[in-house]
């Protein structure tokens, strides 16, 4: 195995939000985190990024802890938050140009990911002026440019029409075959086809689900 988690802690006040959380991955899998809104889902996925702080736990890579290893934590992972974690008043360009040169980013418009989530269409857009699909589809490509053998996304699909979205799944299968490995917060059914494994997070506790394609059965589980 060659990513653990293991009794991941989070409490806010007296509300425990995660309690025991544990699971192990392997290259090439896409584990699915499934759950009602206010679950947890996301701030499960944040202390993985190490945008939070768990109050105990580890988050185990080539047995490594990547919760307390900041810089090895930056070099194998990616993260797409749900929310908007672009500057505001930057363009997409100066956006892109904070995490890569302009020469990788000229590939990757050329034939990469970048030209694929259609990105050189508002290179020039102030962040503020975007719509929320052109915000999710840049955020997916700062994230995902430099390769990161490990993927936080956090409903990655929202905001996104019918046609990126399947470039998304597209990327991610592909991602997956080379060997990357995902950590998915979806809603998305068709994203639930790239899962290896669910799991549902509920009440703070993980507990792992078979998704067998009856939306009315998963419904009712959550």
């Amino acid at each position: 195995m060659e990513i653990e988690l293991t009794g991941l802690y989070k409490s806010y006040k007296r509300k425990q939000v995660l309690d025991k959380v544990s699971l192990t991955a392997n290259p090439g899998d896409c584990v699915g985190i499934l759950g009602g809104n206010g679950c947890g889902k996301s701030t499960l996925l944040s202390i993985l990024a190490g945008v939070q702080k768990a109050d105990a736990g580890s988050f185990l890579y080539q047995r490594e802890d990547l919760l307390r290893n900041g810089k090895l934590r930056s070099e194998v992972l990616g993260y797409v938050p749900q929310g908007n974690p672009l500057m505001e008043e930057l363009n997409a360009w100066d956006n892109l140009r904070l995490w890569y040169d302009g020469g990788a980013i000229r590939r990757e418009l050329e034939g990469g990911v970048l030209e694929m989530l259609g990105i050189g269409a508002f290179l020039k857009t102030p962040v503020h002026k975007m719509s929320g699909g052109m915000k999710k589809r840049l955020s997916i490509g700062c994230a995902v440019m430099a390769n990161p053998k490990i993927l936080l996304l956090d409903e990655p699909s929202a905001a996104l029409d019918i046609v990126c979205k399947e470039h998304i799944y597209q990327y991610l299968a592909g991602y997956k075959a080379q060997g990357g490995t995902i950590f998915l917060a979806t809603h998305d059914i068709q994203e639930l086809e790239l899962c290896d494994q669910c799991y549902i997070l509920k009440e703070g506790r993980l507990m792992p689900y078979s998704y067998d394609g009856d939306i009315h059965r998963l419904a009712g589980e959550l």
